[in-house]
This record gives C-alpha cells, sequence and structure tokens, in this order.
C-alpha cells in the first residue's frame, strides 16, 4: 500500500480526507493513532520531512495541557511529546511510499493533488 493516512476515526478533519481520497478513487491504508500510536522512530521521520510546527495539534486538549515551555521546545523535545502522546499530531497525516507528504487537510485540491502525487 502506497499511501497511509494516520489519524483517528471521529475526527472530521480525517473524514473529510477520506471522503476526498474516496472520491477521487485514491486507495489508501487508514492507521488509527489511537490504537496504533506512530513510533518514536516514525515521527522523527515525519519531523525531519515536515517539520514539527506544522505537525501540531494547536486545537487539542493535550496541546492547551503542555506548560508555556512548549513554546520554546526543540524538535527533539517535539518527537519525544508527539511519541508519548499521539494526539499532539495534526491530523490527518499522510504518508506516501514510507515518506510524510501531507499533515492537515485546508490546502486547496490542486496543492493536495501534488503532494499526494495523484
Amino acid at each position: 500500500m502506497a499511501l497511509q493516512v494516520y489519524g483517528i476515526p471521529n475526527c472530521g478533519t480525517c473524514k473529510k480526507a477520506f471522503s476526498w481520497l474516496e472520491n477521487n478513487q485514491v486507495e489508501y491504508e487508514f492507521i488509527n493513532t489511537k490504537e496504533n500510536p506512530p513510533t518514536q522512530k516514525m515521527i522523527q521521520q515525519w519531523v525531519k520531512a515536515l517539520g514539527s510546527k506544522p505537525m501540531r495539534n494547536t486545537s487539542g486538549q493535550s496541546y492547551r495541557a503542555l506548560g508555556s515551555e512548549k513554546d520554546n521546545w526543540t524538535d527533539a523535545e517535539w518527537i519525544e511529546a508527539f511519541a508519548k502522546d499521539a494526539m499532539l499530531l495534526k491530523r490527518p497525516l499522510f504518508v506516501k511510499d514510507g515518506e510524510a507528504v501531507l499533515v492537515g487537510f485546508k490546502d486547496k485540491d490542486e496543492a493536495i493533488r501534488q503532494k499526494l502525487e495523484v
């Protein structure tokens, strides 16, 4: 399977992404990050590809529960935090052929197509 989508089933943004993928006949494998949290090594690769800032789920309770010191965290500290609590990861996160290519689902249709190469 070339495209993997990481997220949680009841996430509204994930549902939008699933609908878009299905409407565009894009095959994908869904990975529920609550049931199967990504490993620290996977997260390191994702941060290397996308950066830690775009990967932060700033609207979630887990993020809000972090202290203000999070504003000065390094990528390494974010990687550790993401690995401890997958709810800190913005959803959905798209991995194509092992490489993180897109996080979130707010881009215009054409930008999404380019990033997912569909």
